[in-house]
């Protein structure tokens, strides 16, 4: 009440530029028996002194009007929702191969588009094809895919009822020898394949979208979504879905030890069975 009583003062005597200045960027009230202060990140609008009948109402007004922007704010897949490529999933797969939109294509060997039920209820994406996905032209072949599959298996979910694709189509690599150790996509050659993304899901048409890995994760639910922290729960997106986070099943392969690569396991196996609330 002290700190709220002097940056009022402050205010009141036209100092109302160093109150805003000090916590810019913040949403942020104020109330004070002779003025209230609702920042709201950029200006700093102030009104007549807090009461108990008039009081209430307005602040419950801000933070549902605060909620409602960040439940609406753009995420990096919405806004590729724009350039999204037209046609059927059969279509867009035949498109795809020929995407020259970054320079990922030059060295892979073909594009690894989505597969699955075109009418899925489930859309589960990865982040990026690894060595196997990139010979086979199919998403989740390797050892992860094949990790993702015994979860799947254990958490008693069919993959033949699940669309999976990833966040970005073509393999990125850094030849060593005779070997192609994978490599992380930018964030460049990631925008540039998420139109395909956008593509994909307006096709299908889920009812959930499943998340495996932080690059899948940011693409749906922003840059500042944190996957430890938010995993393995259904989240309610912008446009109806809804939206689930867990690990990349090749995190789980680079644990240290048996017991941690045990658990690791265990713990993404209750994630995916959150899926049958989805599946029905």
């Amino acid at each position: 009440m002290i700190a709220a009583a002097l940056a009022l003062d402050i205010a009141d005597r036209g100092g109302s530029h160093r109150v805003a200045w000090r916590f810019i960027g913040m949403h942020w009230s104020l109330l004070a028996p002779s003025r209230i202060a609702h920042r709201d990140g950029e200006s700093l609008p102030f009104e007549h002194g807090a009461n108990r009948t008039g009081t209430l109402p307005r602040m419950e007004a801000v933070v549902d009007k605060q909620q409602i922007t960040r439940k609406t704010k753009i995420t990096p897949l919405q806004k590729a929702a724009a350039e999204a490529p037209r046609g059927s999933i059969t279509a867009l797969r035949k498109q795809a191969r020929e995407c020259r939109a970054c320079d990922l294509w030059k060295p892979a060997t073909q594009t690894v588009f989505g597969e699955g039920p075109v009418r899925a209820r489930i859309v589960v994406i990865g982040e990026q094809p690894g060595d196997q996905e990139d010979l086979a032209g199919k998403p989740f072949v390797g050892p992860a895919g094949k990790l993702f599959d015994r979860a799947l298996d254990a958490a008693g979910i069919e993959r033949g009822a699940l669309y999976v694709t990833n966040a970005v189509k073509h393999f990125k690599f850094e030849p060593r020898g005779k070997v192609r150790l994978h490599k992380r996509a930018n964030a460049e050659e990631q925008a540039a394949c998420r139109p395909w993304l956008a593509a994909e899901i307006d096709r299908i048409d889920p009812k959930g979208i499943v998340c495996l890995g932080a690059m899948a994760a940011q693409a749906v639910f922003g840059a500042s979504f944190r996957l430890m922290a938010e995993r393995g729960r259904w989240i309610e997106l912008a446009d109806g879905r809804r939206g689930l986070a867990t690990v990349h099943p090749s995190y789980l392969l680079r644990l240290p030890g048996h017991e941690a690569r045990e658990q690791g396991f265990a713990d993404f196996v209750r994630d995916l069975k959150q899926l049958k609330e989805v599946l029905g």
